[in-house]
């Protein structure tokens, strides 16, 4: 059975440090009805602890994708995104870029450290929740994801 004919209830963790962009990615992910858990993380700091399930986030679920900031504090997503595919038990987990640098070298470093897709955030609204729809369906109704 396809994954578009047996939708499964996704996991994702979001890696955003603007309130505002984690309000807007909920709406779209309601609004396009995916079956989805979203948690979010407001820095790398704690997006490494939840994926490693450290301190606060020992019963962490292990997320289907995570949709990565770039521009975050305490520790970046380029960082993240690195020490996340160096790491025999995270480098499966599809990573979508999801940032508003549209910078070329920042896209080859994304890429170089083994992005799954790079995604520049648009500014309005309506762009927006259109791309977040479209990542949520593309990820979770088309493609196949291990059970892991």
């Amino acid at each position: 059975m396809s994954p578009i004919d047996n939708p499964r209830h996704a996991k994702i963790l979001l890696v955003e440090d603007s309130p505002t962009d984690v309000l807007i990615t909920r709406e779209a992910l309601d609004q396009a009805k995916m079956l989805v858990d979203m948690h979010v993380v407001e820095d790398g700091v704690e997006a490494m602890a939840f994926l490693c399930k450290q301190g606060r986030y020992t019963q962490a679920p292990r997320p289907d994708l995570i949709l990565l900031d770039l521009n975050l504090p305490k520790k970046d997503g380029r960082e993240v995104l690195a020490e996340i595919k160096s790491n025999e038990d995270l480098k499966n987990i599809p990573v979508v870029v999801l940032t508003t640098s549209s910078m070329e070298e920042d896209i080859l470093e994304a890429y170089g450290h083994h992005a799954n897709c790079y995604v520049t955030k648009p500014v309005d609204f309506e762009s927006f929740a259109k791309i977040v729809k479209s990542i949520g369906h593309f990820w979770f109704t088309i493609v196949a994801l291990p059970n892991e």
